[in-house]
């Protein structure tokens, strides 16, 4: 479904307002929903890509998660839908600052990327998603301190391949209960492979990931464990990816085994569009463009930290050898 820009000023006009008591989701025109196939916001929440006046909030509807059902993506199928938000300065969300309205846009699995513009540096705040009888759960988010600002200290951690099949995801709870400033997630969020043989937990469709559907699956169910969730929702991220987000040892255009790059590149552009979907990254920089998503970014706090999330996948050189090429001169 398109929609003209006119459209969503009105549509986002009318959610907004209507939040002076319960929120609204909107579908088309606004209308209320009941969400009677299952909570929309089971996925959970998340943060991240902060800048000294904003960040960009995420969440991505799923009231059916790893439905069956091929004409929908976890239980939603249809236009897009307006998705209400409210943030707060305190975590008891008494004292709204700032509300508004975001598309759940059904080209990118109904998810929600919302750019916040217009606050404080340096501070936490917390927010949440809603949609007729439904709210999500309360997540919290924070702006950068302003540039050349003082600042004495920045607990961070970093967490990278966590392979749901090899175990729990434990690790996610105690670093959240370390309550760092920011998360930096390295690469291998999920993992396109299968276990053969006994895995600790198993890949939803058990199966390798190639299409767009696998790699969905994936970080629905990933989203679906509670640690992980807890973690997003309370952490503030900046994210990139390395080679499991697509397939094992990939370099540019060339999967593992050096098969056709071409067949290659569309695998890639479902891997990236997937991961595009359940992160929290500006649409502003990182839409993607089939096989081609922007993930790298820069980011400063105050006068004590530069981070570099770089991309070490998308722009790598062809491997040296590796597999067995099918492809000989």
């Amino acid at each position: 479904m398109t929609i003209t820009r006119r459209r969503f000023i009105r549509d986002v006009g009318v959610v907004a307002g209507a939040i002076s008591g319960p929120a609204l989701i909107g579908i088309g025109h606004t209308q209320q929903r009941n969400w009677r196939a299952g909570d929309p916001f089971s996925l959970g929440v998340a943060s991240g890509s902060p800048r000294s006046d904003g960040f960009v909030l995420w969440t991505r509807l799923a009231p059916k998660p790893l439905s069956a059902d091929t004409d929908s993506v976890d239980g939603m199928s249809g236009e897009a839908v307006i998705v209400a938000y409210e943030i707060a300065d305190d975590p008891s969300m008494r004292r709204i600052v700032k509300r508004g309205g975001a598309i759940a846009d059904p080209r990118y699995g109904y998810s929600v990327h919302a750019e916040i513009t217009g606050l404080e540096a340096g501070r936490s705040y917390w927010y949440r998603f809603l949609g007729g009888e439904a709210t999500s759960r309360i997540g919290r988010a924070t702006t950068s301190p302003a540039a050349g600002s003082m600042l004495e200290r920045l607990r961070f951690g970093f967490v990278s391949c966590s392979n749901y099949e090899h175990g729990y995801f434990s690790a996610y709870r105690h670093l959240t209960n370390d309550n760092p400033d920011i998360a930096l997630f390295l690469g291998d969020y999920i993992y396109d492979t299968v276990v053969q043989g006994q895995a600790v937990r198993k890949h939803a469709d058990g199966v390798l990931s190639k299409t767009l559907a696998n790699y969905r699956n994936r970080y629905t169910q990933y989203h679906l464990d509670p640690d992980l969730q807890r973690f997003r929702a309370e952490v503030p991220a900046l994210v990139t990816w390395d080679d499991h987000e697509v397939e094992n040892d990939y370099g540019d255009k060339w999967s593992q085994t050096f098969l056709d790059p071409e067949k290659f590149l569309v695998q890639r552009a479902a891997g990236y569009q997937a991961f595009y979907e359940n992160m929290p990254v500006r649409p502003s920089l990182s839409t993607p463009s089939g096989p081609v998503m922007r993930v790298y970014d820069r980011f400063t706090f105050g006068n004590l930290l530069e981070i570099s999330m770089i991309d070490g996948r998308q722009y790598r050189s062809k491997q040296a050898c590796y597999g067995l090429p099918v492809e000989r001169n």
